[in-house]
């Protein structure tokens, strides 16, 4: 890691702040009470967040890279040349509350990344069908069984 330059000096900023917003949130979350995954308290949230958040600023620390052609092709992108990736992200939203409330959420939660999947001109439709499929049947575990969220995993029109 050379953080001499200016990005990768940007990029270790980002991560100390990434770093000290989480350990804050932790801090602020746990003067509440916690609970358990089944029985969240008012403190859970902050603090599983603002441990996600100090997780994700010591991965920015420990990857930075200072590749200029990376730098490089950042700045040719624009929004105008990402259109398709922001159709599909936005659509996969749209086509998740439009399927979430005729069919339920394992195909609701298929048809957001599948679609948003297809955002990537790399990606093969193959590919997007069982990240699809990966993603639901993680989904419907997490959601349905272990937080017993009262969405039906399938159902049958509004």
């Amino acid at each position: 890691m050379n953080w001499l330059n200016h990005r990768g000096r940007l990029e270790l900023v980002g991560a100390l702040v990434l770093i000290s917003i989480g350990v804050f949130t932790m801090w602020e979350g746990s003067q509440y009470s916690i609970g358990s995954l089944s029985r969240m308290g008012p403190g859970y949230f902050p603090v599983a967040l603002g441990a996600i958040m100090v997780f994700l600023g010591i991965l920015v620390a420990l990857t930075g890279d200072d590749r200029e052609e990376e730098a490089e092709a950042l700045k040719e992108e624009s929004f105008s040349n990402e259109w398709r990736g922001w159709a599909c992200i936005l659509g996969g939203i749209v086509a998740f509350i439009l399927v979430g409330g005729a069919f339920g959420l394992a195909p609701a939660t298929f048809a957001l990344v599948f679609i948003s999947a297809m955002g990537d001109r790399e990606q093969k439709p193959l590919q997007a069908v069982w990240l699809g499929i990966f993603i639901t049947l993680l989904g419907a575990i997490i959601f349905r069984f272990f937080l017993e969220l009262q969405f039906p995993l399938f159902r049958w029109g509004w």
